[in-house]
C-alpha cells in the first residue's frame, strides 16, 4: 500500500533527503515550509523521482496561525496519513545566543514552544483517524547539560521530554511517537562550523530515520556511533563535565 507522508521542513538538509527517500517509494507526500519558491522546486525534485502524488502547503512554524489551515489541506489531500515528520527548526552556536538575545529567544520559541503547538495539532488529527507515526528530530544536545549547547540543548532536552511523555499518554491509542536525536549532521546550519567525529551526512541520517521509522524504533540516534557516545557523557561526574568542552 502506498505511504502517505506529512513532512515539515522538508525543502532542504535531512527533511529534504528523507522526502526524495519516500518518494523513491511511491510515497504520497505532503510538504510544509514557508519558502514557496522552495516548495514548488522540491514538488518537481519529488515527481520526477516517483513520488505518487506531491502537494505543498504554506506552513510556518514561527507562525502558529498557519498550522491548522497547512495541516487540514494536507490531510484532506492525502485522505489518511500514515506519517508525520518534522525536521524544521533553529540553530544557533552557544557564542551567537550569548551575543544577540533576540535570537535566543527565537531559537528556543521555535524549537520548543512552536513545535510543541505544532505537534498538539497534528497530534489531535492523527488520534482522530485512529492512529499513526509522529517522527520528530530532537538532538543529541538535549541528553546532558553542555557548555557549547546550553540553550539549544535546553530547548531539545524539552523536547524530547514532552514527546516520551506524548508516547507514553497516547501510544496505546495508536499514535505512535518516534524520537530522533542526531549528533553533528554536515547542512547549511552547521556549514560554517567544524565537524566533530561521527559527524554524518544528512543521506545516511535520512535512511536511518526511515529505517527507525519502519522498524517502529521510539528513539533514533544516528549516526550510530552517537548511541554509545551519549552514553557515555550521561555518566560523566560534574567534575570532568565542568573542565571539558564537548
Amino acid at each position: 500500500m502506498t505511504e502517505k507522508i506529512i513532512l515539515l521542513g522538508g525543502t532542504s538538509g535531512i527533511g529534504r533527503a528523507i522526502a526524495r527517500i519516500y518518494a523513491v517509494r511511491g510515497a504520497s507526500i505532503a510538504l510544509l515550509g514557508r519558502n514557496p519558491l522552495e516548495l514548488s522546486r522540491s514538488v518537481a525534485d519529488l515527481e520526477i523521482r516517483g513520488a505518487g502524488k506531491v502537494i505543498a502547503s504554506r506552513c510556518d512554524l514561527g507562525d502558529p496561525t498557519s498550522f491548522d489551515r497547512a495541516l487540514d489541506e494536507a490531510f484532506e489531500a492525502l485522505v489518511r496519513v500514515d506519517h508525520v515528520i518534522v525536521t524544521a527548526a533553529a540553530f544557533g552556536t552557544q557564542e551567537e545566543l550569548e551575543r544577540d538575545r533576540v535570537q535566543l529567544e527565537r531559537l528556543l520559541d521555535l524549537n520548543f514552544t512552536k513545535t510543541i503547538l505544532f505537534i498538539e495539532a497534528v497530534k489531535e488529527r492523527l488520534l482522530s483517524q485512529g492512529g499513526g507515526t509522529l517522527c520528530v528530530l530532537s538532538s543529541v544536545a538535549g541528553e546532558r547539560g553542555r557548555k557549547p549547547v546550553a540553550f539549544y540543548g535546553a530547548a531539545k532536552a524539552g523536547l524530547s521530554h514532552y514527546l516520551e511523555s506524548l508516547d507514553h499518554q497516547h501510544g496505546l491509542s495508536g499514535l505512535r511517537v518516534i524520537t530522533v536525536k542526531p549528533g553533528f549532521v554536515k547542512t547549511s546550519m552547521t556549514a560554517e562550523l567544524k565537524p566533530p567525529p561521527f559527524a554524518g551526512e544528512p543521506d545516511e541520517v535520512a535512511w536511518d530515520i526511515v529505517r527507525g521509522i519502519d522498524k517502529g524504533q521510539p528513539v533514533i540516534f544516528t549516526p550510530w556511533p552517537w548511541r554509545y557516545v551519549m552514553a557515555i557523557i550521561r555518566r560523566l561526574p560534574r567534575s570532568i563535565m565542568r573542565r571539558v568542552d564537548f
